[in-house]
Formats: C-alpha cells, structure tokens, sequence
C-alpha cells in the first residue's frame, strides 16, 4: 500500500500553491517597507547602495520566520476551502476519508516548515541579526567608506574638511575641490584644485588625496602673513579616523542560538532580570515553533463554510487569530522579561489555551453532526451582509428618485 496516494499528492498540490504565494507576498511586503527606510538611513549616513542589499539579505531570516506559519495556515486553509465548494470534499467524506486522513499531507507541511522555521529562529536568525547590526555600526562609523556628497562640507576626523564641485566615474575623478586641514600646533592649510583623485597607501589608515591645478595657502602661528603658492600637482596625506570595533556577539537576546540561551539562562553568574530576560525570549522562540503543529487542525475548521454558503469569514478569522495569538506571545515575553510573571506561566499558558480553543473547533467540525464552530459568527456575518447590501441599494434608489 502506498504511503501518499494520488489523493494525497492532489491535496499537496493544492496546498503548495498558495502556501508558496503567500509565503513569498509576505516576505516581498516585509522586505520593501523595511528597504525603503534602508535606503533613506545609507544615503543619510553616506554609505554605498550595495550595503542596503546585504543589510535586507540579514534581515530575509527574520521575515522567513514570520511569514511561515502564516504561509502554512492560509495554505492549508485556501486548499480545504477550495475542496469544500467545490464539493470535493463531500466525495473524499463518502468514500471512507475522515478529515484526520486528509490532513496526513498538511502535517507533513507543518512538520517539515516547524524544522525549517526551529532552524531559523534558534541557530540562523541570531548570526544573521548580529551581521545586520554590525552592518549599521560599520555605516554609522565610517567603515564602509562613507561617500562623499557633492556640493557639501565632509569632515575628515575633527581638523580636516573636504568640499567638491563634481564627481566622476563613481567617485574616483573629483572636480572642483576645497579641502581646510588643521594640525595640533596651530598650523592651517587651505587648498582649492581644478581636480583630484584618491589614491590608495601601503598604510590602510592614511589615503593620498592627488590635487591637480591649484592654489596652497600655509598659515601658522609664526608667520607674519599666510604663504601662497600654485601648483600643478600635490599629494595631501589623509589619516582616515580610527574605527571602534564593534562588540561580540550577544548583546541582545535575539542574538544567542537557542543552545546559548539555555546555557545562559541556567548559570548562576547572571543577574536575576537577564535570566528572566533569557528565559523569555526563549520559551517564546519555542511556543512560536510549537504552535505550528495546530495550525492544520485550525486551518480545516476555518476553511468550510455552512452548506449554501461561500463565506470567506473563516480566511478573515485566521489572520486574527494568528496575529492576535503572536501579539499575546509578545506580550507574553515582555512580562516574563520584567519579572512579573513567571516566563514559563506568561507564554504557556496562552499557548495551551489557544491549542484548548483550535483542537475543540477542529472537532466540531470533524466529529459532531453538521458541526459549524464559527457558525453563529457566520449566520451574523450574513446577516450584516445583506443589511448592509439592502441599505446601499435603498441609498441608491434614493439617491436615483431625488435625481
């Protein structure tokens, strides 16, 4: 007896397609927002385009994370809606498939994506969030090569100063150049050049800014009055600020890998809130994975609307009750985090009455005669629909009579 039947390989079918769709609109949607303002911090910080790219590459974990479970709950969703209207499903129910066969296929999904996402939140996500923040340190200080803008003043540490008129061939030939430097014993140099062009030392911290066609003016304390003298060619060493190194990773909560959190949170080093802390964010990395196993059981009880009816109220509730339930989990991390509640209380205890409320709705629909758990929701939700329907054309026919 084979172990996936063509039946099972239809439900998969249908099950992938969407769960693929949704999975990828969830990750672009969260990928442009967050691009956008990428865009606006690098060019504020006057870093290269490029960092924006291995910035949102960092950041792909984290959305994948959250994009997942919802995937799999609208995936299984739409599929066993789809089989509902169109009466597929009643046939697979004549012929001897209970709903606890036909969702032999929806958990090896759920199965196979809770490995995928465990991998992500507890051993992926921490590095990449560490690399994505160690991207904007190396942006904020100067490390990436900060560009310099046209047509503004660009200090150079606290005694240097740069402006240009144009730039050319990305960066490389400058027109038009201004450069102030200040030395600690007083003595200032000020040069305007026709063009320039950085050039590279065997020093990594000090550049060689090449001046081309030019006035020098050298002022000191000693000096009556400034020198001046033209050039037609210069070489102005630049000692490029010292960068501080960023810190080790594991500043923050998310960093650690779930090994990490667990070998923390158990040492009697550490402070009574960072255990908690720890305690909190991993118990919630775990309750968000685990819920991913009731996500086929909620899907089918949302997914089949009453007989005669093609409501999509049941699509609607599941992105509530996901969101809803992830909010709580947040919340849940938050308390046990301060200490007010225990971490184990806050973030399991919302987990196992979620799982109460979806494993009663799957047996309303799986086990009790004509069983509908969203069917007083239903029968109000037509209800509202037809007022409202009613009211629009009363306005309309109104509106027509006045006209």
């Amino acid at each position: 007896m084979k172990f996936l039947t063509s039946i099972d390989l239809y439900i998969a079918k249908r099950v992938a397609i969407p769960l693929i769709a949704t999975l990828i609109i969830s990750a672009m949607l969260l990928v442009l927002e967050k691009m956008l303002r990428l865009f606006d911090f690098v060019a504020a910080e006057g870093g290269p385009v490029s960092v924006v790219w291995r910035m949102l590459a960092n950041l792909i974990p984290e959305y994948l994370s959250l994009g997942i479970p919802i995937g799999l709950l609208l995936g299984i969703l739409l599929a066993f809606r789809g089989l509902a209207l169109s009466s597929e499903l009643d046939v697979f129910r004549a012929v001897g498939l209970g709903y606890g066969r036909l969702l032999r296929v929806p958990y090896m999904f759920a199965i196979a994506l809770m490995l995928v996402n465990l991998a992500l939140v507890g051993f992926i996500q921490p590095q990449a969030r560490y690399a994505y923040e160690e991207l904007g340190f190396e942006l904020r200080s100067g490390a990436l090569g900060a560009s310099i803008k046209v047509g503004e003043f660009t200090k150079f540490g606290e005694k240097m100063t740069l402006r240009i008129e144009e730039s050319q061939n990305q960066g490389r030939d400058l027109s038009g150049l201004f450069v102030h430097a200040e030395s600690k014993n007083g003595t200032e140099i000020s040069v305007t050049a026709s063009k320039g062009r950085f050039m590279a030392t065997d020093d990594p911290d000090t550049i060689i800014l090449r001046l081309t066609d030019g006035v020098l003016t050298h002022d000191a304390p000693d000096y009556e009055s400034p020198r001046v003298l033209s050039f037609s060619s210069h070489d102005l060493p630049i000692d490029l600020p010292k960068i501080e190194a960023f810190r080790s990773r594991g500043g923050k909560d998310r960093e650690y890998t779930l090994p990490e959190l667990v070998r923390i949170g158990s040492s009697p080093d550490i402070s009574e809130q960072q255990r908690n802390e720890t305690r909190s964010n991993f118990h919630y990395r775990i309750v968000e994975v685990v819920m991913m196993l009731l996500m086929p059981m909620l899907a089918l009880a949302l997914a089949i609307p009453p007989k005669r009816s093609t409501s999509a109220l049941g699509v609607f509730l599941s992105i509530i009750l996901i969101v809803t339930y992830h909010k709580i989990n947040q919340y849940g991390e938050d308390v046990g985090a301060l200490g007010i509640v225990d971490p184990l209380i806050a973030l399991w205890v919302p987990f196992f009455l979620f799982a109460t409320l979806i494993i009663w709705m799957y047996y309303q629909v799986a086990h009790v005669p004509g069983g509908q758990p969203i069917g007083s929701l239903e029968r109000i939700f037509a209800k509202s629909g037809v007022w409202l329907k009613g009211l629009l054309s009363f306005g309309r026919k109104r509106s027509h009579h006045d006209s």
